[in-house]
């Protein structure tokens, strides 16, 4: 597997996860337009690809707007030729329960998530059809997207859409060559460094030591590396196949997310009325509703920190 001559665009990577597929897709051979909108930041990322041999330049802007969609195509193009990746990571987060999230809280996440995975995958991808070129196209979701989390409500939307839409891109891009893949990323983070409950795994990464086996195989929790493999993977030649799917990443865990299919179908001549369902619904939903949320198991006592 080789992306030797291929140029990526890595939305968010000035730092973490972003970064970490930035470097990754450096180190198979591919050039790599650094997005940030710190130009401190970007500049480091640039100079870290650099000295392995790599080939970066940086766009510092906001995801979101299409102006910035333009300058992250035009920067791939001119500085390196072509485009063939592009990898939707940017994002911020706004955290509140639903009453008290403002219309800023989740604007400003749909904004930067949603839009902005729309109109850069919309500049990435007419550019790809117009120059024949099979690209790939590799969006972050998250398991909020998947299950739903307590306080995301803006969040959890971005990310189901996310999904939504790369299964239609999938379809779109198809007879193009192009394919389009959503990866369900499960690292430590900025996130998830503020929830105890990974806090040991947290700790451990922070000071460079393996994480406890519980989180990297029981959870599927792991570093940023740990994902990124999946990244170079699916920007490859080798990935032309995969296309419309949701694929869950972490530790030593790989999952292939199943599409939402019904649990299960009836029919009742005349069609469903009030008063049909009020006679049959108990019967109905008892035991078949879905779960909503993630569910963890207990901590072993040596790794939880809430007791230390």
């Amino acid at each position: 597997m080789s992306l030797q001559d291929k140029v990526a665009i890595v939305t968010g990577s000035g730092r973490g996860l972003g970064l970490a597929y930035a470097q990754e897709l450096a180190r198979q051979g591919a050039s790599v337009v650094i997005n940030d909108v710190d130009e401190a930041t970007a500049a480091e990322a640039v100079a870290s690809i650099e000295a392995l041999g790599g080939r970066a330049v940086a766009v510092v802007a906001p995801v979101g707007p299409t102006e910035t969609a333009q300058k992250l195509v035009a920067a791939a193009v001119e500085t390196f030729g072509r485009l063939d990746i592009l990898v939707t990571n940017a994002g911020v987060l706004r955290d509140t329960v639903l009453w008290k999230m403002s219309d800023d809280d989740f604007d400003t996440v749909i904004g930067v998530h949603l839009r902005g995975t729309f109109t850069c995958v919309r500049e990435a991808a007419t550019w790809m059809r117009e120059n024949e070129v099979a690209g790939r196209i590799i969006c972050i979701g998250s398991p909020t997207g998947q299950r739903g989390n307590f306080g995301q409500t803006n969040y959890a939307a971005a990310k189901a859409g996310i999904v939504g839409m790369v299964r239609t891109w999938a379809l779109e891009l198809k007879r193009a060559g192009i394919t389009a893949n959503a990866v369900i990323p499960v690292a430590a983070t900025a996130m998830t460094a503020t929830v105890p409950y990974f806090a040991a795994a947290v700790e451990a990464d922070a000071a460079g030591e393996p994480m406890p086996p519980f989180f990297r195989h029981d959870l599927g929790f792991g570093t940023s590396d740990d994902v990124a493999g999946l990244i170079a993977y699916l920007a490859s030649d080798a990935a032309a196949g995969i296309t419309g799917q949701a694929i869950g990443i972490g530790g030593d865990r790989l999952q292939l997310w199943s599409h939402p299919e019904a649990v299960f179908t009836t029919y009742r001549d005349g069609g469903w009325s009030a008063e049909a369902l009020d006679e049959e619904g108990a019967e109905i939903f008892d035991g078949r509703q879905q779960s909503v949320g993630e569910k963890f198991p207990p901590l072993p006592a040596e790794l939880d920190r809430t007791k230390a």
